[in-house]
């Protein structure tokens, strides 16, 4: 059986397509028997098995790899490209990494500067870092 299966809502618009393709050739099958069909392509005897064997559906990151991006950063405004974003186990919280178009200053100082070029951090949905500075900023906030 396959250890990495799509969402549920994934294996439902695979049915659907399937029972439109099979419509299409003039083979009309019930939603029901589409499910079925399509749990037995993954390996599983029932929909049911299967559906329980998914991942749920999960809220979609905010931005994809190769995305131009831009937002503040520790309180300093940034361009960007993300470089990689994956689901984290935790609900609606995504890893992201941004590669800054130009070194961000992340130290207020004036006599003392420390430039970033890129910057790995978790994200919610929104594109807005969980952790928060002392002033109660997020770390990150993406303009989306």
């Amino acid at each position: 059986m396959t250890s990495i299966l799509p969402s549920r809502e994934m294996l439902k618009q695979q049915a659907k397509r399937l029972r439109a393709s099979l419509a299409a050739k003039g083979h009309e099958i019930a939603h029901g028997e589409a499910l079925e069909t399509v749990a037995r392509q993954y390996g599983y005897r029932d929909w049911n098995t299967l559906s329980a064997r998914a991942r749920p559906n999960r809220p979609r990151a905010p931005v994809h790899v190769g995305d131009r991006v831009c937002g503040d950063y520790l309180g300093q405004r940034f361009s960007g490209t993300v470089l990689s974003i994956g689901e984290l186990a935790t609900a609606d919280r995504f890893r992201m990494t941004v590669r800054f178009d130009e070194p961000v200053d992340v130290v207020t100082f004036d006599s003392f500067s420390a430039y970033r070029r890129r910057v790995q951090c978790v994200v919610d949905g929104r594109g807005v870092t969980p952790n928060k500075t002392s002033n109660g900023r997020p770390h990150l906030r993406l303009t989306l």
